[in-house]
């Protein structure tokens, strides 16, 4: 499975800020926000580099580009800061002041590092050749960011079981938390992408929408007939 890389907005949707119950080492810190002007206004630095973001891979990492296919760095979101990779390495640049797109804030914030010559560029072919794949075995019960504890260990074994009874399976990464993407595959019909396990697991111990992901799966009334678990 690849990812065709397209010229698009810099729009990111995701879910509501939830606790950060799977990882404590986040939980409690101060509110990161970068207040620079290139993070409340992007559009300044646009005008001296233009530059544009990429549609993401399946891990979710959007690639900055600039001229006709340059890439200087990658960005994705985690636990609700933003993480950027470049030739320098990986760097979390934190939250995003309020109201401002978190991948419009990488993305600047990668731009002003280019033009610093702080960080070189590739070729867009060199990224779409290094697209991940999913596996074709196990993974392991962690993500790799994800600290290996009781609590991070729990929580992993228990969605795992919630997605075996859900019938989806987990085909690049361990457990990441509830409140950051995980690439899964429907078993029903083969579909792979990034879902949520906040939002799977349901609210308030219920179960999640029938309309399992884009495309429309195999259909709601199949969707009742082959998951005993609607059938409760």
């Amino acid at each position: 499975m690849t990812t065709q890389l397209l010229e698009r907005p810099a729009v990111v949707s995701g879910p509501a800020a939830e606790p950060d119950d799977q990882n404590p080492a986040n939980s409690g810190q101060p509110d990161h926000r970068p207040d620079t002007p290139e993070a409340a206004a992007p559009a300044a630095l646009q005008a001296a580099m233009p530059y544009r973001v990429g549609t993401p891979d399946i891990a979710g990492r959007y690639p900055v580009i600039i001229g006709q296919d340059l890439v200087i760095g990658r960005a994705h979101r985690w636990s609700r800061d933003w993480w950027v990779e470049t030739s320098a390495g990986e760097t979390n640049l934190g939250r995003p002041a309020k109201g401002v797109p978190g991948v419009e804030m990488a993305a600047a914030r990668l731009a002003e590092k280019y033009a610093a010559g702080e960080i070189t560029a590739i070729p867009l072919n060199q990224i779409r050749a290094e697209v991940l794949q999913p596996v074709t075995g196990p993974v392991p019960l962690l993500h790799p960011r994800m600290p290996v504890n009781d609590r991070n260990t729990k929580s992993a074994e228990a969605a795992f079981a919630g997605l075996a009874n859900l019938r989806w399976r987990a085909v690049l990464t361990g457990f990441p938390g509830s409140d950051n993407h995980w690439l899964l595959l429907c078993e029903l019909c083969g579909w792979v992408g990034p879902k949520f396990w906040s939002h799977l697991r349901g609210r308030n111990g219920g179960l999640p929408s029938l309309h399992r992901h884009e495309g429309g799966c195999v259909g709601p009334d199949r969707v009742r007939e082959l998951i005993p678990a609607y059938q409760q």
